[in-house]
């Protein structure tokens, strides 16, 4: 089990605590269990803690084979950990689980892309991220969800003399009017692992 320490904010797996004083801050812990919705609840967490995390949501896992945050926190383990392969089956499992959640469908997106330009993918992967961004929209319509769509169409279509519609600058311009932020576009392409081309 993953907690948090109240006092400070500390994550921890249960066999990294030794007793009930939080070792970062020195204060008695009292602990609640943590969820990992987003990735950015993972921004401190170094590979070897979210390795940790990894095993112990397994064991939950195990348990409780149809739990909707569990399998999306594994997904979101191995995202961040640049395992891609081995995140989408659990994105997709989180999918089925939970129809109200845009997150699992623009991750698994990511996912899709393999740490690889748009420009490379193939033709049903493409499709794949589409749909998987078009439901996230229809849930949420977030600015990057909304500047991914943007990003396929001119990585693929547009390099590719493709038409397409919206066009890369239609579509830039919806994550504009969404409040997209320039902390969204940074996250998007560390965890796609993919270069900012100039125009974007």
């Amino acid at each position: 089990m993953i907690v948090k320490c109240k006092a400070c904010g500390e994550v921890y797996t249960e066999d990294q605590l030794n007793g009930e004083i939080c070792p970062k801050c020195d204060k008695p812990l009292a602990h609640i269990p943590y969820q990992i919705s987003t990735v950015k609840d993972l921004a401190n967490a170094s590979p070897p803690q979210v390795n940790k995390f990894i095993v112990s949501f397994q064991k939950e896992l195990a348990q409780n084979p149809n739990d909707k945050s569990i399998n999306g926190a594994l997904g979101i383990c191995f995202l961040k950990l640049k395992l891609q392969e081995k995140a989408l089956p659990f994105f997709e499992k989180a999918m089925e689980d939970n129809f109200s959640d845009p997150n699992p469908y623009y991750y698994a997106a990511i996912c899709l892309l393999k740490g690889k330009k748009a420009f490379l993918a193939m033709r049903p992967e493409i499709d794949a991220m589409e749909k998987y961004l078009d439901v996230a929209i229809n849930l949420d319509p977030q600015g990057i969800f909304h500047y991914f769509k943007a990003y396929i169409k001119y990585d693929y279509y547009s390099r590719k003399c493709f038409k397409t519609s919206p066009t890369w600058q239609e579509a830039l311009a919806s994550a504009e009017s969404a409040g997209v932020s320039a902390d969204d576009v940074t996250e998007f392409y560390q965890l796609s692992g993919v270069e900012r081309p100039d125009c974007l």
